[in-house]
């Protein structure tokens, strides 16, 4: 091991005289005999291992696992198979799915085709915002009758009506316009097909049909709340889901006039149109934005010539750009129009983007040039480049010249007078896009990429209850046509039917117990996003709430595993390759305070009819290996009755969320039922129950063990001893209180509230973990903070824990892992009382203080961990904290003679402060401070005007609320990446001592492992002031690229594999209707809400 130093005894008086030699002739003020030290490490840890064997029942787990030996059998885990087996059945199960979604768009085609539209229908439905509301004379609302709602586990709880569907609408959106009545009314026969569908596939969770006309229809039905300002913003036509369905992956160039002529309201109403462009892209279309005056000029000068993925950071990067555009200058469009399809073609002879709609979107407040020559030269007669216009304002003059752009490039005009103008203007581009596949009646199979779905109730209650990696959710969706033979060249899209696939639901089809202690499996997009993997994080905590980070659906397979510098794993994955690749990795764990070391086997494959890739990580050695015992099912169900028995209810033993009946039972009361045969309907894992079955007959003695303990405790001897605890591969655990259940320090430990000590779909418990990877019988020691919302307060707790492996046929495997809680004070009294020489010692031998002790002035001792966190030192706040925070001279040393040594993490997921000053992607121009200002001077100007140009769209976009709030604080988070060191001990070097220069003084120290621990004991001269080293600290810092390196950055293409479907052009398509003048029916409530709001 390199820098590492490997010392006998007879190193250390030779180790010292160097030293000495090595220095300036300054006095060492204190002399701390090595061997003294020696002794109190060895005295400390005699005692220490006397009682966590003892209580924990190390010893006895070991011998009981022992015995069995000969019965037991290790298999070696075939990656490869298993990583098939699992792709095959989460083939089979999204094929569920997307037989469920089939039949909904079949019979929604059928429904309207046989529909009538009737402009005059009057039809009460369920309005999910209205239903059981009532008038002030107890009378139910107007759509809004009694709609029975019920709590279902399957649904996360949520209130629900699992017999009916209901509608919602945005606020912006009339509830009784005869279009949505139609739609309404027709898709009534959607219902049968949801309940059917359901009983079909109990797994099916969210059922849905998104109409083009804006209402959502939504199965199981559920109560909509407006947010505190009355507004319902979900929009379902914004969704990632139906754009996706609706469009095939298209490169867009959008040109915005930032003439002088555009400024004020045309300018605001002009950005606002981009950014909602920009919100209609998703991860398999590419995009840029030019802006004209006098020149052109790309907003991002970055990206000069080319186009960039349209992924959630550059949306978000153009939208602050944006944000920023000015108006001034002349307009002339030609040379904007002549960079967009230069840019376009060549993209498209280079085989680059999305390769297969293109579109320019000019959005302007008047073209009056020849222009009619740059699309003679670029676009005619062909026409593989649609060209949709904008006219910004009320001004009509320019109108004719706008639309007959759109319309010789089969595009599509609209004029955009106000701002409740633009989200349903920007729509109609993608109609236009579906028809090709609307006319060829291509109904594509799409699927998203990872969401959160924070629209529906109590969203915040689920990101605190659930593993991050395990909140997340993908759709698959097909578009819905008219089938009507009248209407087929104008290929009319009715809307997106979709369903959700919680990917909680995917992962439960890798069994957390076949893939070791530390395997897990993973999940990859054809974009190289990550679907689901356990070191995803989606959220973060802005002061006490937990939100989702800006762009926590486009994490890459390079940013979480980062040790795959060359992307072989990345790239394998992408192009759908089954294979192999192994790795040596660095595991965070602890909050990153700590790292594992692994080699890890990735095995990955393909799942067929689908555009994602599964990956399962298996860790080499005893995570390949899976143990195999044998025991009666009666000897084993005794012992599982035991009462200080649990399972891991997050694993599954036995199906339990399909049947209502089962979904009552924990999965220890499941398995229980089914072994019983009281339940012969369950359906249970029998290889995992068999293990449970062994492990519960190996480990039943513990109870009898634990329990003659605690009878007999000395409550003067051992004050501190907490609990006793195990946890088996199989998912098994059992405990035992030392104390009364009052009493006990950590009350979060091995329950729901501590996800770090329990068995999860996710992970083992990281005190099993971290012991799997220390010699058997050598126990792991971690504090336990206090966590409070701040996390703040003294650590109060030590978790002790030792792996107990076992051997068959030379292949070693991990059974179990058993430990101990204790107070810190027992840690400390221990520690006090071994660090000290006897008052009778004879000191005649001894050069300096004696009888020696820790407690002296002269003396500053330390027990830290192998990571360099401080358990003990006489000053009480120093516990918990680096070594290197305390004692940076000390730990320098350390570092340099190779007892410790630093490995640097990085962090491509972390969120960075920002200077309040910053622009946010959030699209500050829209927030309602500014609309309140705007609101003001176009009051004084036209009443009227002011109504209908108010600026709604910072009320129906949540994040721009969020962003209100946001700018209240003096700083904000925003995506980094960032670097931190994370210090590990050699465990090579059992002792070391040294003395360090400090200038006035030398300061000698004294380093002795303690042994069967990852412990160490420090002892430091107190009286060497030397502060002249700066501390050694854990902080990590912000990776800051340069210029260029950050525009080589964001211009890099990473590899992706595109979508097979494309739908660009048909030849039946009516290019004809290629738009006018802007209809939309805006609810009467939508009217009144912004004087509403300004009053308020």
């Amino acid at each position: 091991m390199v820098g590492t130093w490997r010392m006998g005894p007879w190193a250390f008086p030779w180790m010292t005289l160097w030293l000495f030699c090595l220095l300036p002739s300054a006095r060492a003020q204190t002399k701390i005999p090595l061997e003294i030290v020696k002794s109190w490490a060895d005295a400390f840890s005699g005692e220490l291992y006397s009682v966590v064997t003892k209580y924990s029942g190390s010893l006895l787990l070991q011998k009981k696992y022992k015995d069995v030996e000969p019965t037991l059998k290790i298999k070696e885990v075939d990656g490869l198979e298993l990583v098939k087996k699992f792709s095959e059945q989460m083939e089979s199960m999204l094929r569920r799915k997307v037989e469920a979604v089939e039949r909904l768009v079949e019979a929604a085609e059928d429904a309207d085709l046989n529909h009538e539209y009737n402009s005059s229908l009057e039809f009460d439905y369920y309005n999910s915002v209205l239903i059981n509301e009532k008038d002030e004379n107890d009378n139910y609302v107007d759509l809004g009758d009694e709609f029975i709602l019920e709590p279902n586990e399957h649904f996360n709880n949520l209130l629900v009506n699992t017999t009916y569907s209901d509608i919602q609408l945005p606020t912006n959106v009339y509830n009784k316009d005869p279009d949505i009545l139609n739609g309404v009314y027709m898709s009534e026969a959607l219902n049968p097909i949801f309940v059917d569908n359901f009983e079909r596939d109990p797994t099916l969770t969210w059922q849905y049909f998104g109409s083009s006309t804006g209402f959502f229809r939504l199965y199981p039905g559920i109560k909509w709340l407006p947010d505190e300002n009355g507004v319902i913003s979900f929009d379902c036509r914004n969704r990632g889901w139906y754009i996706q369905a609706a469009t095939s992956p298209k490169d867009i160039v959008i040109i915005v006039d930032v003439s002088g002529s555009m400024k004020g309201l045309r300018m605001t109403i002009a950005k606002h149109t981009i950014t909602t462009i920009l919100d209609t892209l998703g991860e398999n279309d590419f995009v840029n934005i030019i802006a004209y005056n006098d020149y052109v000029h790309f907003i991002e000068p970055c990206f000069k010539g080319i186009l960039v993925q349209a992924d959630r950071d550059n949306r978000e990067h153009f939208k602050q750009l944006v944000d920023e555009l000015q108006a001034k200058g002349v307009g002339t469009v030609n040379k904007a129009l002549t960079e967009s399809f230069k840019i376009l073609r060549e993209f498209r002879d280079a085989g680059q983007g999305g390769l297969c709609n293109q579109a320019i979107m000019l959005i302007t407040d008047g073209a009056v040039e020849d222009y009619e020559a740059v699309f003679e030269k670029y676009n005619w007669p062909d026409r593989k480049v649609r060209v949709f216009t904008y006219l910004i304002g009320r001004e009509v003059t320019f109108a004719p010249n706008v639309k007959w752009i759109a319309c010789n490039n089969k595009g599509y005009y609209t004029q955009i007078s106000t701002l409740a103008d633009v989200q349903e203007n920007v729509m109609e581009y993608l109609h236009v896009l579906s028809r090709p596949m609307v006319i060829n009646h291509d109904h594509d199979i799409i699927w998203t990429e990872a969401y959160m779905d924070s629209a529906l109730p109590q969203s915040e209650e689920l990101f605190a209850s659930q593993a991050q990696s395990l909140l997340l959710m993908t759709t698959v969706a097909m578009p819905v046509f008219s089938k009507k033979n009248e209407t087929r060249s104008h290929g009319i899209l009715l809307g997106v039917v979709g369903s959700d696939v919680p990917l909680r639901e995917l992962l439960k089809l890798a069994p957390r117990y076949k893939l070791g202690v530390h395997g897990y499996a993973f999940l990859n997009t054809n974009n190289g996003y990550i679907l689901s993997h356990p070191d995803l994080r989606p959220l973060y905590k802005e002061g006490k709430k937990l939100k989702p980070k800006p762009n926590y659906n486009s994490v890459d397979l390079s940013e979480v595993e980062w040790e795959d510098q060359d992307e072989i794993l990345r790239t394998a994955m992408i192009n759908g390759e089954t294979g192999y690749l192994s790795m040596d990795v660095k595991v965070p764990v602890d909050k990153g305070k700590r790292v594992l070391f692994l080699t890890n086997d990735y095995f990955f494959t393909d799942i067929s009819d689908t555009p994602f890739s599964l990956g399962v990580v298996l860790s080499r050695g005893h995570g390949e290996y899976i143990l195999l015992g044998n025991t009666s099912v009666e000897e084993g169900l005794h012992d599982l009755l035991q009462p200080d028995l649990s399972l891991a209810n997050e694993w599954i033993y036995c199906i339990t969320d399909i049947d209502p009946d089962h979904r009552k039972l924990n999965q220890l009361e499941a398995v229980i039922r089914f072994l019983t045969g009281e339940e012969p309907d369950l359906e249970c894992d029998e290889e995992l129950v068999q293990e449970v079955l062994f492990d519960a007959v190996v480990t039943a003695p513990m109870e009898a063990y634990w329990t003659t303990l605690a009878l007999n405790m000395s409550v003067e001897t051992e004050t501190g001893i907490e609990m006793a605890f195990l946890g088996t591969r199989a998912g098994l655990m059992r405990s035992a209180l030392y104390v009364g259940s009052e009493k006990i320090s950590n009350k979060k430990f091995l329950t729901q509230k501590d996800k770090e000590s329990i068995f999860t779909m996710d992970h083992f418990p990281l005190w099993y973990r971290r012991a799997a990877e220390h010699p058997s019988g050598s126990f792991i020691y971690s504090i336990v903070a206090e966590d409070d919302s701040e996390g703040g307060g003294l650590p109060k707790v030590v978790t002790v824990s030792t792996a107990v492996a076992v051997s068959v046929d030379g292949k070693m495997g991990i059974a179990a892992a058993v430990g101990v809680q204790i107070k810190l004070e027992l840690l400390q009294r221990k520690f006090w009382m071994a660090m000290q020489q006897p008052n009778d010692t004879d000191c005649s031998a001894f050069d300096g203080a004696c009888p020696l002790s820790c407690q002296d002035d002269i003396l500053n001792c330390f027990l830290i961990d192998n990571n360099g966190f401080i358990l003990v030192s006489k000053r009480l706040a120093e516990t918990g904290k680096f070594l290197g925070a305390v004692e940076g001279s000390v730990m320098t040393q350390l570092l340099n003679m190779g007892m410790f040594r630093r490995v640097t993490m990085y962090d491509y997921q972390a969120m960075c402060k920002v200077p309040y000053h910053h622009h946010s992607g959030a699209r500050p121009l829209l927030s309602p401070i500014y609309a309140f200002l705007a609101a003001v001077k176009w009051l004084i100007s036209d009443f009227l005007i002011f109504l209908l140009e108010f600026n709604m769209s910072s009320f129906w976009h949540s994040d721009n609320l969020a962003d209100a709030h946001r700018h209240k604080k003096h700083d904000t988070l925003q995506p980094c990446d960032t670097e931190y060191p994370v210090f590990v001990y050699e465990p090579a070097i059992k002792e070391t001592n040294g003395l360090i220069d400090c200038g006035d003084c030398q300061k000698m120290f004294v380093a002795q492992q303690i042994t069967n621990s990852n412990l160490l004991l420090l002892v430091t001269d107190a009286v060497c002031d030397c502060s002249i080293f700066p501390p050694v600290l854990l902080d990590a810092k912000e990776v800051k690229y340069n210029a260029s390196v950050k525009c080589e950055r964001m211009r890099s293409q990473k590899l992706r594999r595109r979508p097979d479907a494309c739908h660009a052009f048909h030849p039946e398509e009516n290019a004809q209707d290629c738009g006018g003048t802007a209809e939309l029916s805006v609810s009467p409530m939508l009217l009144l809400l912004p004087l509403v709001l300004l009053l308020r």
